[in-house]
């Protein structure tokens, strides 16, 4: 990228990532006796910006605060296959309810995948290891054609997904890693084989020492899913329907916290769109589950959330708008400009930003 700056959003700039600070590789393979923890963590909150170990979140935390978290695992969602003589990567990202999936075709690379190749006609084969086969039937949404719903003639997708399937992964990435370094503490296999195409990737850096710690500070844990579909949105395209339930003993302890003065924290910006979608309008949460298409943006506002743990996200990717929404323009802006200075690193292995609600002099 130049390095210059770019706008996502009216006002809103974000700067272009150089590359030397994209993660290339998990955070306990960058040294000698360091864990998942071992990134940093940025806290922003209004026109404070500070930087911190991750290992210090105990301590910037409250007694009472509520972490929400996204119990979704991680699919092996990328699959080689062949596209009339050509090598291809089929991205599975969603399954819908009527057995479809969602499906991104890329091309292959020796680094993860290069870029999306347009979808389509209807009707065009691909073929699948095992002598399997997926048909392109029509493009997600009118009038784009990077996503396809494809007909698998298959009934067990997420077996062969296991089978002959790879985590997704991008050029930026140093190499392929096993599916356990896409997995977070958190993630609990679904019963019946669904999950996300990519890692809800904020609460990779948590470990069951540091979970301890928290319990042990009085913070709470929230479980929640949302089943992430591909991230690579291209620029300004807004999150797909996702699956969600959000159960009730998690919309419990979201509006007892907020009712005694606690503060709820999401843990990426999946926990924050099934939360929200499963609030009312004067932000009481209730058992729900279903499909979501809730793009959080500031005109909408966040209704429950106090606070996002998040990653670091490309300078045009609509997920900004939900980092203003909770904590708003200034605290993104600033916060994304200290990023840079200090060397932060980006992607699913890279650092993680704590943006909070301004709460006035602290």
């Amino acid at each position: 990228m130049s390095g210059g700056w770019a706008v996502q959003g009216e006002g809103l700039y974000i700067p272009d990532i150089p590359p030397g600070l994209l993660a290339r590789v998990p955070a306990e393979q960058r040294g000698p006796g360091r864990g998942r923890d071992a990134v940093r963590l940025l806290v922003s909150r209004g026109t404070d910006v500070s930087l911190h170990a991750f290992r210090e979140l105990p301590g910037l935390l409250r007694a009472g605060d509520v972490l929400v978290v996204n119990t979704s695992a991680t699919l092996p969602a990328a699959v080689d296959a062949r596209l009339g003589g050509e090598d291809v990567v089929v991205h599975f990202s969603t399954r819908g309810e009527d057995r479809r999936w969602a499906v991104e075709l890329r091309d292959r690379a020796a680094r993860g995948t290069t870029r999306p190749r347009t979808g389509g006609p209807a009707g065009v084969v691909v073929e699948l290891p095992g002598g399997h086969a997926l048909v392109l039937e029509e493009p997600l949404a009118p009038g784009a054609d990077r996503l396809w719903w494809a007909r698998v003639a298959v009934d067990d997708v997420p077996g062969l997904l296991h089978a002959y399937g790879r985590p997704i992964r991008y050029a930026y990435t140093e190499r392929d890693q096993p599916l356990s370094a896409y997995q977070t503490v958190f993630a609990v296999p679904a019963a019946d084989g669904a999950g996300s195409a990519e890692m809800p990737s904020a609460a990779r850096p948590f470990t069951a020492g540091l979970v301890a710690r928290l319990v042990s500070r009085g913070v709470q844990f929230a479980p929640l899913t949302l089943h992430t579909g591909v991230a690579s949105q291209e620029a300004h395209e807004p999150p797909y329907p996702e699956r969600y339930a959000v159960p009730a003993t998690t919309a419990r302890l979201v509006n007892a916290a907020r009712a005694t003065g606690g503060r709820v924290i999401a843990v990426g910006t999946t926990a924050v769109r099934a939360l929200e979608s499963a609030a009312d309008g004067s932000g009481v949460v209730r058992e729900a589950g279903g499909w979501t298409d809730l793009v959080v943006t500031p005109d909408r506002g966040v209704r429950v959330v106090d606070g996002l743990l998040t990653g670091f996200h490309e300078p045009r990717a609509s997920h900004l708008q939900m980092l203003e929404a909770v904590a708003g323009r200034t605290a993104v802006q600033r916060g994304y400009a200290e990023a840079m200075a200090r060397l932060c690193l980006w992607h699913e292995f890279g650092d993680v930003h704590l943006l909070l609600k301004d709460e006035g002099p602290h």
